[in-house]
């Protein structure tokens, strides 16, 4: 939970802050409460006997009975009848908060039988220690049993009695399991008792606990102890774009929180008019593309522009206006005459620096050469086609002509020079040629 975020103790383990408050939820357990009764100096002669306690950090909370003998406080680590052995829990609430505590959960002080039994000792916690470091190792084999049976279900948490008698298996499943078989072989393997409760994604995401996307722990692991049901309609109503990657949290359904808010929006969207899609104008017909809702502007375009026009915002009054001229066929001359101006406010005669921030003008950045990349590149590849560069240099080697002599060193001088090259001179060889053949003549 918060603890892991804290500094760090000994091995590089959070050191946390035991329990005293400090982090987002006030200490290190889900769904705490603060007692502030219990931090007041005075003595109740009517105090209520009723005490709640809490299990595996707040992952579980129960009405116990308070005997005179061991008149535990809020705080105090006590060994708890449960009804099949014992368990060891903490204090969350004691007096008339207990009290308000059951009327909301729904619970009648008739239905309470259990009792506390003695405060804990240090022998008490070392067992319950140990007890809850196995429960991470049991949860991994159990889901490995459930995954060789078939069984679709995903066992989400497990918890362990201080005593070793008993077990529960928290698990989530989208339909019916039939689960005899797996308790066979998880009675087998552990040898203990079981006990499968079934539960929603929500409580699950309540029970593991995590960070949400606003960077605060989540709310069903802190404070959120009754869930609603949460529709889409929410989303629309606040104007969100239907995302349903950004809409839903952990437990993979819709954010609990787009529900917070939305009594304002309702509230604040019953002042706006009904059936304004569209309003007339001798201009052309306007079409509605948003609303904001707590300025109370409605922004049109026309429709002849498809939504790429200007846009004109509209006060809620001005709408209405135009609504009751269109129902009396009368038609207003443009919506830029009524639309509002948004104009930048100019500053109110303050020229001196109040931050003391000194604002450095923006620096140019340099345009590379294009030149010297290709340069560079050319390098490049030049190194990489070319390995033989890299090796020693030997004897020159005079290459030699297929017929066995030397290689004429001037063959290819001008060879390759196309139109750049000079044209050759046909008159002259065509004179040549005349005096050779005059002399061959004679």
């Amino acid at each position: 939970m918060a603890c892991s975020s804290c500094a760090p103790g000994k091995d590089g383990k959070p050191g946390g802050c035991n329990s005293n408050g400090g982090c987002g939820s006030g200490g290190c357990n889900r769904l705490n409460t603060y007692d502030w009764l219990a931090t007041m100096e005075y003595e109740d002669p009517s105090a209520f006997s009723l005490l709640e306690v809490s299990f595996k950090q707040g992952a579980r909370k129960e009405f116990f009975h308070n005997p005179p003998h061991v008149n535990a406080i809020t705080g105090d680590m006590v060994v708890v009848d449960t009804g099949t052995g014992w368990d060891v829990g903490r204090v969350s609430l004691s007096g008339e908060l207990v009290r308000l505590q059951m009327k909301k959960k729904k619970v009648k002080e008739d239905s309470i039988i259990k009792k506390i039994i003695r405060i804990a000792n240090q022998r008490d916690l070392e067992k319950q220690a140990e007890v809850s470091s196995d429960e991470k190792p049991i949860m991994v084999r159990a889901r490995v049993i459930a995954r060789t049976l078939g069984l679709k279900m995903k066992i989400g948490d497990v918890e362990v009695q201080t005593d070793r008698r008993k077990a529960t298996f928290y698990y989530t499943a989208d339909g019916r399991v039939d689960f005899r078989e797996l308790i066979r072989q998880y009675a087998k393997d552990f040898r203990i008792k079981i006990e499968m409760r079934q539960i929603g994604a929500r409580q699950e995401s309540a029970r593991i606990g995590g960070i949400g996307s606003c960077g605060r722990e989540l709310c069903c692991s802190t404070w959120l102890s009754d869930f609603k049901s949460v529709s889409t309609a929410a989303a629309r109503y606040q104007n969100l774009a239907i995302n349903q990657s950004k809409l839903s949290g952990q437990c993979g359904r819709l954010k609990c929180c787009l529900n917070y808010e939305l009594d304002s929006y309702m509230d604040a969207l019953s002042h706006f008019p009904k059936g304004a899609d569209k309003l007339k104008t001798e201009a052309g017909t306007t079409v509605l593309v948003k609303t904001d809702v707590f300025k109370q502007l409605m922004y049109y375009c026309y429709e002849k522009d498809r939504g790429r026009g200007k846009f004109y915002p509209l006060k809620v009054e001005k709408v209405k206006e135009i609504l009751e001229m269109n129902r009396n066929n009368e038609m207003p001359l443009d919506l830029n005459i009524m639309a509002m101006n948004f104009e930048e406010a100019e500053p109110v005669g303050v020229e001196e620096n109040l931050t003391g921030v000194i604002d450095l003008p923006p620096e140019k950045r340099r345009k590379k050469n294009s030149r010297s990349r290709k340069s560079n590149r050319n390098k490049k590849s030049g190194d990489r086609r070319s390995p033989e560069k890299d090796k020693a240099p030997g004897p020159k080697v005079e290459k030699k002509d297929k017929a066995g002599g030397d290689k004429p060193k001037n063959r290819n001088k001008n060879r390759g020079r196309g139109r750049r090259g000079p044209k050759p001179n046909n008159k002259s060889n065509n004179v040549n040629k005349g005096n050779d053949n005059n002399n061959d003549k004679k």
